[in-house]
């Protein structure tokens, strides 16, 4: 397999298949939205843009980076979100990173939104479609954050060596930047478990896959 890492500012074409990262934390969140019984996720582009999907729905349940804000229900953290039920809801998701970059390739036959917690049901279902070529974009920090890169080329070295050892991998993401900085309280709008959340390797037994719908970018879980 053809394996290529790049930041989202570095997409200078469509790719046949993505697999966008964000351990820390967007897609570890949801992750944990669909263990909670979210239906599917909407991927806004803005947070004007998650407003207006949340007025258009009161029922949807959305979410921010950062601190707590008027209009927005919960904040993109796994630590606070793993005790609410969102049984068959719809979940509206605006964070910094990751909903970028799954914007970014949203034009592509195959978008996977991943972090380490469905890394194994990831690189199943890249074995599954029998991927030649394969972008990673590493979402954090214009593509340099170590935990992004480290989950991605994990799923990547997964995909063609199933038995591959998480540990190396997990610890350059433990040793991260922004690792260090939800440990240190830095990062507003998160739970102290946030760190342990985004390292457990496999937690869920789904992929996500993301494709359009009606003119919006939707997430789903995909049971390999």
């Amino acid at each position: 397999m053809d394996a290529r890492f790049l930041g989202i500012t570095d997409l200078v074409e469509t790719p046949s298949v993505a697999v966008v990262v964000d351990v820390m934390r967007a897609f570890t969140v949801a992750a944990w939205a669909f263990a909670q019984g979210a239906q599917k996720i909407v991927l806004a582009g803005s947070l004007d843009e998650a407003l207006a999907l949340k007025a258009r729905h009161p029922d949807w349940v959305a979410l921010k980076d950062g601190a707590p804000a008027p209009g927005f229900d919960m904040v993109n953290s796994p630590g606070l979100l793993r005790s609410v039920d969102l049984g068959g809801r719809t979940v509206v998701q605006k964070t910094t990173a990751g909903t970028v970059g799954a914007l970014a390739v949203k034009d592509a036959p195959l978008v996977l939104c991943a972090g380490f917690v469905v890394a194994e049901a990831t690189a199943q279902l890249l074995r599954a479609r029998g991927s030649d070529a394969v972008t990673f974009v590493v979402t954090g920090e214009d593509g340099q954050a170590e935990e992004d890169l480290a989950c991605a080329q994990y799923i990547a070295r997964r995909t063609t060596q199933a038995e591959t050892d998480a540990a190396d991998f997990l610890r350059r993401a433990a040793e991260s930047r922004a690792a260090a900085e939800l440990a240190a309280g830095l990062r507003q709008g998160a739970h102290p478990d946030d760190v342990a959340l985004c390292l457990e390797i496999d937690r869920f037994p789904f992929a996500m896959v993301a494709t359009s719908e009606d003119s919006l970018m939707v997430l789903r879980p995909h049971a390999n």
